[in-house]
């Protein structure tokens, strides 16, 4: 994957089981209509007493302990029916950077055309390679990119990126909140190597901030750096 660059042609090199339960029923005794005939008159002339299912028991039995009546099968299957709980991860479009010495540059998305990421033509603009991750999304590259220069506006906002070192920290900011990262290594690439498929593009593992300028010598025969300056940070955490 390749970044357009502001200086003419340049370009910048940027990847149920169903459980079935059969319930049998044995009998345990004679079946109801071999009742015993004192069973069956006592029933028939309603003299029961406490050993009958006279009024008083059948009413007993139709409440729960405490007198109260049991739920009904459409109360219980309500109870039973869960919903989902809403999620606690923010995960947001990043729309500004800021870096250790506090400068913020807007970020705007970016997308490939022709395998070439197109980052803004504004210098002091910031790309945001949308077929990457989203801020504080559980895995994968959050990618931005953007022109160290420009032969008619001069140095780049990402200029300040060859200057950037271990430990320092940035923060990207979106509509639903901001994250902190920490910065894990600054590296000079050769553009051959920082392909869609490398580690910075790569959307697999765990979430990371991806920031990429252009760098090293330029190469007027091709309108172009000869490599990349990429720096790698890890999330710190979202701020309140």
């Amino acid at each position: 994957m390749a970044l357009s660059d502001s200086r003419g042609s340049r370009s910048l090199l940027c990847s149920a089981v169903m459980l079935v339960v059969a319930v049998m029923l044995s009998a345990c005794g004679s079946p109801a209509s071999s009742a015993p005939a004192a069973v069956e008159d006592t029933l028939a002339a309603g003299t029961a007493g406490e050993n009958a299912l006279g009024d008083d028991a059948a009413g007993a039995d139709s409440l729960g302990k405490d007198g109260a009546a049991p739920s009904s099968p459409s109360d219980v299957d309500a109870a039973q029916e869960g919903t989902a709980a809403a999620s606690e991860r923010v995960r947001f479009r990043p729309v500004e950077v800021e870096l250790p010495d506090g400068s913020i540059a807007p970020v705007e998305p970016a997308r490939t055309v022709d395998a070439e990421l197109v980052v803004p033509e504004n210098v002091d603009h910031l790309g945001w390679w949308d077929g990457g991750a989203y801020v504080n999304d559980p895995f994968g590259s959050t990618v931005i990119a953007g022109h160290i220069d420009s032969a008619e506006q001069g140095v780049g906002y990402f200029g300040r990126l060859l200057s950037m070192k271990v430990d320092d920290v940035v923060t990207v900011r979106g509509d639903e909140g901001e994250l902190a990262y920490r910065v894990t290594s600054t590296e000079l690439i050769d553009k051959d190597v920082l392909v869609a498929g490398s580690l910075a593009f790569d959307q697999r593992g765990e979430h990371r901030l991806v920031l990429i300028t252009c760098s090293g010598r330029w190469r007027p025969e091709v309108h172009s750096y000869e490599s990349n300056f990429v720096v790698i940070a890890e999330p710190i955490g979202l701020i309140q």
